[in-house]
């Protein structure tokens, strides 16, 4: 009888263990789930600021490049702007200079955003393009969109991961808001802080904050044109070998963007003590070029430059010239985006390939498009999910091959310094691992012989 009743004793204890694990994993799965359901309402609500916030930058942004493009006269006001501009950030900007890279800092790290980050960039991208300075507005958008979801976040104190999906939450909601690609958008705030890694718990957070920053926009009366592709070349041999010389072309040009905006800030902070002096000699380079070789037409968003890589009618110094001048506005303090610059170069690029190689200019436009930004943001599915958005599923092997071949050979470069490095793209770079793309490229400058 006495082993009958130590049976039952153990089957009794381990009835109420198990009753007690499952009361346990109930309580802690309602608490999850209360705390998810937070955090999405709060990305929710930071991504329909976004789209609010998109709508005024973006209806903003039109009008002031309309007015410069009626008063072409107000290109001599760009000393004016860059010297105003280094001075308010200087006095009021605290850490806001640091632009995009703060808000990557605030994803890994947790550093605070500055609420005012969000009206200073406002003004002064409005201010750039006022005076035909050659920038875009991702950059706007993505300090704009972190500032009030870090902000937002600071406010209800979260911590943590929540923090950083909320924050890059935000960048998807400014991403898909301004350019109309909510694919892309999520994906881009997934990627913009680290290269070779996604965070898939915030997944579901950054889909939904750039389909609402998206939708809002919409709803508030943003448009969004997209180019076509005329004709996708089947994958015979010929075209895949220059999609393939292509995508080689675009890495390396995305190396030369970063690159280029990287030596103008250098050469300019180690000649000039004064920053207001440094911001007055750069803005004069910016308006001579402008002046002395009649270059007026790549200032601004120059979104022209897209239309006709699309129709075959550009050359390959078109795509110099901006790449150029955006390198000297943005190298000399004006404030905007690169991403746009970005589009102008790829597609005048690849359109001029397409038009001397005898293949559809306006598929490799796309393809350059897409390609040169993803390898200059180091966001290869952005890259992909990009061409789904403005172009349609069609052509989606093609931008797979394209986005990482320019992604590879662009290497441990980028528009974000402050990205970290987690999977090295290449066995050759493996030392980089654990470094931000700031500090692989000092890293390699210093073993240049």
């Amino acid at each position: 009888m006495e082993p009958l009743n130590r049976t039952l004793e153990n089957v009794k204890q381990r009835a109420q263990h198990g009753e007690r694990l499952l009361m346990f994993d109930a309580a802690r799965d309602a608490r999850n789930i209360r705390a998810s359901l937070k955090l999405m309402l709060l990305v929710l609500a930071s991504s329909a600021a976004m789209g609010i916030a998109a709508t005024v930058f973006l209806r903003g942004l039109e009008f002031v490049t309309s007015l410069r493009e009626a008063h072409l006269w107000l290109f001599a006001l760009i000393p004016l702007v860059t010297v105003g501009t280094a001075w308010v950030y200087r006095r009021y900007g605290k850490e806001s200079a640091l632009g995009n890279n703060l808000v990557i800092e605030s994803a890994v790290t947790g550093k605070h955003i500055p609420l005012r980050m969000a009206p200073l960039i406002l003004i002064a991208t409005w201010a750039t393009h006022l005076v035909g300075g050659s920038a875009g507005r991702e950059g706007t958008a993505v300090q704009m969109g972190g500032a009030i979801a870090e902000n937002i976040g600071q406010r209800f104190k979260l911590a943590g991961h929540d923090h950083e999906a909320l924050v890059l939450s935000g960048i998807s909601a400014a991403f898909g808001a301004v350019f109309g690609t909510p694919l892309a958008g999520a994906f881009f705030g997934l990627e913009m802080c680290f290269v070779g890694r996604l965070d898939y718990r915030a997944v579901l957070y950054c889909l939904a904050a750039s389909f609402t920053g998206d939708a809002v926009g919409l709803a508030l009366g943003c448009e969004h044109a997209f180019q076509t592709i005329r004709a996708i070349p089947h994958p015979e041999p010929y075209p895949v070998v220059i999609a393939l010389v292509a995508a080689f072309v675009f890495g390396v040009v995305a190396r030369l963007f970063s690159a280029g905006i990287r030596a103008v800030k250098r050469f300019y902070a180690h000649r000039f003590q004064s920053y207001l002096l440094a911001a007055l000699v750069a803005s004069l380079v910016v308006l001579g070029a402008y002046l002395g070789f009649g270059w007026q037409r790549y200032g601004g968003l120059s979104e022209w430059l897209i239309g006709a890589g699309f129709a075959g009618e550009t050359s390959i110094a078109d795509s110099a010239i901006k790449l150029l001048m955006t390198s000297l506005t943005l190298g000399s303090g004006m404030q905007g985006g690169e991403v746009t610059p970005l589009f102008c170069i790829g597609s005048s690029l690849g359109g001029w390939i397409g038009a001397v190689s005898g293949i559809e200019p306006s598929f490799l436009a796309a393809l350059g498009l897409v390609s040169v930004f993803g390898a200059a943001t180091n966001a290869p599915l952005t890259t992909i999910m990009l061409g789904i958005d403005m172009f349609g599923g069609e052509a989606a092997p093609w931008f797979v091959m394209s986005a990482f071949v320019s992604y590879f050979v662009a290497g441990h470069r980028g528009i974000y310094p402050a990205q970290r490095i987690l999977a090295p793209k290449r066995r050759s770079l493996a030392a980089d691992a654990s470094l931000t793309v700031g500090q692989a490229i000092e890293r390699h400058d210093q073993e240049q012989p």
